[in-house]
């Protein structure tokens, strides 16, 4: 029956939640957020608080679905059958809130619960990339925008002629880098271009990338005598007061090479701050990267880790779009053009942590 197998599948996600760990863990922090201490670090602070706020939250959400489950099978056997249909509804809510501690499943690995840079690049193709990558920053800020995520952009550059050469927004939200993070990878448009006088199928593509925004309970070092650090005046559009001061940041990390720039606010205190949270995160990237490769070398040639260089086709003028790791089709590409993103999302996540456990297991071997 519907209420033994919400009651196998808790049980089952007990384990994949570690209910007794967070437990643990939760008390941990509930002492430490009682010592006065702690406050004297503001930001510190503000990582145990939310650390806390964030496993109270699945902690109470299992006990209270364990307890409702329960109540709902001594109800269910005291009933004659033909009465047990009253009970659809409660059934009906358990199985939501069974999904969301599934989701919660999914969204266990690290940084997870962080903020995310997401980085858009057009591929080859001029015109109609750069208007495909505009087209992917506004579906991923409606995306935001529906989650309740705050949207900053780091750095915006238009195209010659239309849409966007390179941008790169900072998504602020809980779980915003494990929600966005199988959105990592190669987009394909397919549509009659409306660049084309003749209107002409045009295949477009974009890169996207996807980073946590690690903060400083992730040591990254950065010496200030490996920056390279420069200001200048504001590129492309924007108001007057961003066009007309050198309010532009870039910074270059003189090791690796790796270059940030910033010229959004007309504030150069501010671009500076941004552009070295870009390049905290792109340097743990980095390290974590060279950690991978370490570990693959290590396994051999079994599985790979990395994804494929196309994940998703969005074909116009036949009206769907596939995901081609999972095979979920949807056939409103508008609304998903429009932020519609979730289901694709879960099920990009079902993929990685599949992906995960079979690193896992090829590690252990």
């Amino acid at each position: 029956m519907d209420l033994e197998l919400l009651n196998e599948r808790l049980a089952g996600l007990r384990g994949y939640l570690d209910i007794p760990g967070k437990e643990a863990r939760l008390k941990e922090l509930e002492k430490r957020l009682e010592d006065p201490t702690l406050w004297q670090n503001p930001e510190e602070a503000r990582r145990v608080s939310q650390e806390a706020a964030r496993l109270r939250r699945t902690v109470e959400t299992f006990r209270s679905l364990e307890g409702d489950l329960q109540g709902l099978l001594e109800l269910w056997e005291e009933l004659p059958a033909e009465e047990r249909e009253a009970l659809r509804p409660e059934l009906l809510e358990a199985a939501g809130k069974l999904e969301a501690l599934y989701h919660e499943t999914l969204l266990n690995f690290p940084h997870a619960e962080k903020n995310a840079i997401l980085t858009i690049q057009p591929g080859a193709g001029g015109t109609e990339a750069c208007d495909w990558a505009e087209m992917l920053l506004r579906m991923y800020t409606r995306f935001a925008e529906r989650q309740g995520f705050q949207v900053e952009v780091v750095d915006l550059r238009p195209g010659a002629e239309a849409g966007v050469d390179y941008a790169q927004i900072l998504i602020k939200g809980e779980n915003a880098y494990g929600l966005l993070s199988p959105e990592a990878g190669v987009h394909r448009l397919v549509r009659p271009s409306p660049f084309d006088a003749s209107g002409r199928r045009h295949t477009s593509f974009a890169g996207v990338e996807v980073m946590p925004e690690v903060d400083d309970s992730v040591e990254v070092v950065i010496r200030p005598e490996d920056l390279r650090i420069d200001v200048f005046r504001s590129q492309g559009h924007g108001g007057q007061g961003v066009n007309t001061t050198d309010s532009a940041v870039r910074i270059v990390h003189l090791p690796t090479g790796i270059t940030v720039t910033c010229q959004t606010t007309r504030s150069q205190i501010k671009n500076k701050e941004l552009a070295m949270k870009v390049l905290r995160s792109r340097l743990f990237e980095l390290e974590w990267k060279k950690k991978q490769e370490e570990l693959q070398k290590l396994r051999g040639e079994v599985r790979p880790i990395e994804w494929g260089s196309q994940i998703r086709s969005y074909v116009l003028d036949k009206q769907y779009v596939k995901d081609h790791r999972t095979g979920l089709m949807r056939f409103d590409p508008q609304n998903v053009l429009d932020g519609d993103l979730l289901d694709f999302i879960w099920a990009g996540l079902e993929w990685k942590a599949g992906r995960r456990q079979a690193a896992e297991e090829v590690e252990a071997d």
